[in-house]
């Protein structure tokens, strides 16, 4: 029989160790080594059960049994990801509303690389993903395209780089003339982003204005104790090259610049995601919420006897690791539905539903519930392309794929570090410093230099239509890694403001089959142009002080690496781009908001009743920046508005 309660106590004993030991220098390594061992164990054997359903008789009945009761809830929100934690958390603030949250993938709580700041690329191709990938794109190679998504509670907030940055003020302005409704420009939505804030303020970065943040929020957030020196020399770098600093990226005084990215990270340097934050153990406690993992919802259920299609629940089943499809379940929402599936599996929940292109629908045999030519329409996504340079300063992430026994010995004492302190490489998200600024910047692009016939696609003056990310180590592509030996740092060019856009289709009726998608990278000169630019600003960069001390020049003629494009044509370039174009894992808009979308500015998909959609998926354009935030806000925004609609 195990004590818990003893161990415990020496869990409390050993924890406090780790407090009292503030720095390196104060355990051996082999009693650090013992300490964090011990820890770790002891964690294993007192940790709580999590309180999550996987006996799906538990809430729901199994088609074709008629004689099972079952119970009913208010509200079924489809898809535990970003946004699905929130609502489930807010909506079961009032005890009178019972909330039932339906999730593909298991929790996050149990995936230890998920909460590692540096591991997070580790998720990808991994049990925790989708492994998506486009169709072959007609503008880029023909090649198909590798598309992360997160299979969590938490979805991709437990995946990506954590990056906490929102976009410009001007882009949700936008959002709300398209939409219609003043509530989504920033000066109203901005509020939903303080509400969910909770700033650390860090002397180390005084121009931060804490009155500016939020503070009681449940999402920590501040910067990684962690500062990579090639991450510091790019933001003095890019400051001599033009590009000013910028004091906080989250508020109006800073969204173009250069400067250390913060993170979405708590005070022991663990990632934090809407999981972490929202279903905490109090949350799961509450007896009119249930958590059911490992469900995939093949359809949403309609009353269709009125005269406008009603959402009354959903069919839901699992897989066996066989690869067996189990029973399937229904469970009945007497209020609304709420598919928070993302920008993939939203259109694809809605389109299996009978919502959707009726061609396309009646092609796979699906009964036509509603004719929506827009659902799976407007996909957009943030283009990128990675620049390859060796480092010559041996400071960059190489260890952490060890290939031998000294880059061995350095991932130890780094792990060491991060769990004994929190501190060190393992705290970084790899890219720790950003650059945003607009392709029409005369500083970096003299006009002298650069015509001026790119189209403007920004929402606003205030909004830039480049990102690069200076990433302390670096990769061919997503899935394919760097010679062993070879010691680099990558910067990696985004496009924020594409006019490019794709559509998602349904491949088949099965709910388990992947749907098409094709996000038409660079169907546009446009697009291509943009990144050209970014591809000069990030040369730029890598020849200027004192990024000039980080780049190793001899390394001129290697393959895998960039150092000589900087004399190639526009045309040379862009020839890299259509050849290198990835993903920077941002797909939006195939549930767009606004007129000829598919939801009103309250998410209600039109033409229904009781049944909305939250995610990115709602986005009518893409934010100039991550869309975690805007994700997070937007369903803070929807929980108040469905609590006021059912006060």
């Amino acid at each position: 029989m195990i004590h818990t309660d003893a161990f415990a106590k020496l869990l409390g004993v050993l924890e406090a160790i780790q407090a009292r030991s503030a720095t390196p220098t104060r355990l051996s390594l082999g009693a650090a080594a013992s300490v964090v061992a011990l820890t770790i164990v002891l964690r294993y054997l007192t940790a709580k059960q999590p309180k999550l359903i996987t006996d799906y008789a538990k809430v729901a009945r199994k088609v074709n049994d008629n004689g099972a009761e079952v119970d009913e809830w208010d509200f079924i929100i489809v898809g535990g990801g970003t946004a699905g934690c929130v609502l489930a958390s807010r909506l079961s603030e009032d005890p009178n509303l019972r909330v039932l949250l339906i999730e593909a993938g298991g929790s996050s709580k149990d995936v230890d690389i998920s909460k590692i700041p540096v591991a997070f690329a580790k998720l990808m191709r991994s049990q925790w993903d989708y492994h998506l990938y486009t169709e072959p794109q007609q503008y880029a190679g023909n090649k198909k395209k590798y598309w992360p998504r997160a299979k969590l509670l938490g979805g991709c907030s437990a995946m990506n780089a954590m990056i906490a940055q929102y976009g410009a003020p001007s882009d949700f302005d936008e959002w709300a003339l398209i939409s219609g409704d003043q509530s989504w420009s920033w000066n109203n939505f901005s509020k939903y982003i303080r509400k969910f804030e909770k700033y650390t303020p860090d002397p180390r970065f005084p121009h931060v204005d804490p009155l500016l943040r939020g503070a009681n929020g449940p999402v920590e957030i501040k910067y990684s104790p962690h500062i990579w020196p090639g991450a510091q020399a790019f933001v003095e770098a890019s400051i001599n090259a033009g590009i000013p600093f910028s004091p906080d990226f989250c508020t109006t005084k800073g969204t173009q610049g250069t400067n250390k990215a913060m993170m979405y990270i708590d005070s022991k340097s663990t990632r934090v995601t809407t999981e972490s934050a929202y279903l905490t153990d109090d949350v799961l406690a509450r007896p009119n919420l249930k958590v059911v993992t490992h469900a995939r919802v093949s359809k949403v259920l309609f009353d269709t006897s009125g005269g406008t299609p009603r959402a009354t629940g959903v069919e839901f089943a699992s897989k066996s690791h066989m690869d067996k499809v189990g029973p399937k379940f229904r469970a009945r929402a007497t209020k609304e539905v709420i598919v928070c599936g993302g920008a993939i599996h939203s259109p694809q929940i809605l389109m299996l539903s009978g919502i959707g292109p009726a061609a396309q629908l009646l092609r796979h045999n699906i009964p036509v519930v509603l004719d929506v030519p827009s659902v799976g329409a407007n996909l957009l996504d943030h283009p990128s392309i990675n620049l390859r340079f060796r480092d010559k300063t041996g400071t960059t992430f190489h260890h952490f794929t060890p290939h031998s026994l000294n880059s061995t010995r350095l991932l130890i004492r780094d792990l060491l570090r991060y769990k004994l302190w929190g501190t060190g490489p393992l705290a970084s998200n790899v890219g720790e410093s950003v650059a945003f600024f607009r392709s029409d910047d005369q500083v970096l692009f003299p006009p002298a230099e650069y015509n001026n016939d790119i189209e403007d696609a920004n929402s606003g003056p205030d909004a830039p239509d480049i990102e690069i990310i200076m990433c302390a180590g670096a990769v061919r592509t997503h899935t394919i890694p760097l010679s062993p030996k070879l010691q680099a740092y990558q910067m990696i060019v985004t496009l924020l403001r594409p006019t490019s856009k794709g559509s998602l289709f349904l491949k088949s009726a099965d709910p388990w089959d992947d749907p098409l998608m094709d996000p038409s990278y660079l169907e546009t000169k446009h697009d291509v142009d943009v990144l050209v630019r970014g591809i000069r600003a990030a040369l730029k960069i890598a020849h200027t002080a004192p990024m000039t001390s980080i780049t190793d020049v001899n390394a001129t003629h290697h393959p895998e690496l960039d150092h000589h494009i900087s004399s190639l044509s526009d045309a040379e370039l862009a020839d890299i781009v259509r050849d290198r174009v990835e993903t920077l894992y941002h797909p939006v808009g195939t549930c767009s908001m606004g007129a000829g979308g598919v939801v009103d500015s309250e998410l209600r998909v039109k033409g229904t009743q009781g049944l909305r959609v939250c995610d990115a998926s709602i986005f009518p354009k893409l934010v100039s920046g991550h869309p975690t935030g805007a994700v997070i806000a937007t369903a803070e925004k929807l929980a108040d508005i469905i609590k006021a609609h059912y006060a």
